[in-house]
């Protein structure tokens, strides 16, 4: 099973690729994650990669997928994966599909979980970071913390102590700028795979639990059951 996971910032999509992971056993492969090991390692990559954004530049295209194709090769890729943030272009779509091609492999289903910008808004303007563990809050889960004084808890309300703050880049304006750069880089992506009939689209507007019901009803009808022991 080859997937990719596609949505918006605050979609939900990386809480989905998790429990998509633990459900069949799949690895789970978020290009971030891959960029900062390599970086870490100090690898040929990692070096290339370090001295790129060192120079204020975006890691190019043929770095990112020469990682990509690394971390496929590796063992616990054999039993299927899921592409969590990636390809976020045609280019990179088209240029994964030449990767896997040499290896006789082909994305299996693009999973696009959907919502609204408002409540993309909405859900990411609420969180707050906890400053005492890096854990992000969602709104809802602040005001179940909160007291009457309003929906920020105070400092020490939750269980790791430590006060909450806003990321900069889950203020409002900086959302729309976020879903503006979306818009326009990942709908050829969309695009790209739906051209290939391997995109289903799901609400991402419910409550999380149906939409991962909703993804494994998906999974279910397409591969069978394939879950991991």
């Amino acid at each position: 099973m080859h997937l990719i996971i596609l949505g918006a910032p605050g979609s939900g999509k990386g809480t989905q690729a998790v429990r998509i992971k633990e459900r069949y056993g799949l690895a789970h492969i978020s290009t971030g994650d891959i960029l900062r090991a390599e970086v870490a390692a100090g690898s040929e990559l990692g070096r290339r990669a370090k001295a790129v954004m060192d120079a204020g530049q975006l890691v190019g295209d043929d770095i990112v997928l020469a990682m990509v194709g690394k971390r496929l090769a590796q063992p616990d890729c054999v039993r299927g994966w899921i592409l969590d943030g990636f390809p976020r272009t045609r280019a990179q779509a088209e240029g994964l599909g030449r990767l896997l091609a040499g290896a006789d492999l082909d994305v299996d289903l693009g999973l696009l979980i959907q919502v609204q910008p408002e409540e993309v808004i909405r859900r990411l303007s609420g969180r707050r970071v906890n400053r005492a563990s890096g854990r992000i809050y969602s709104r809802e889960e602040l005001i179940h913390l909160a007291d009457a004084t309003g929906e920020i808890p105070a400092a020490g309300a939750a269980p790791e102590g430590g006060d909450f703050y806003q990321r900069d880049d889950d203020k409002a304006d900086t959302i729309r700028d976020r879903l503006a750069v979306y818009e326009e880089q990942t709908r050829p992506v969309i695009d790209y795979y739906e051209n290939h009939d391997k995109v289903v689209r799901i609400d991402g507007a419910q409550p999380m639990e149906r939409v991962t019901d909703a993804i494994f009803s998906i999974l279910r009808d397409r591969f069978g059951s394939r879950e991991s022991a």
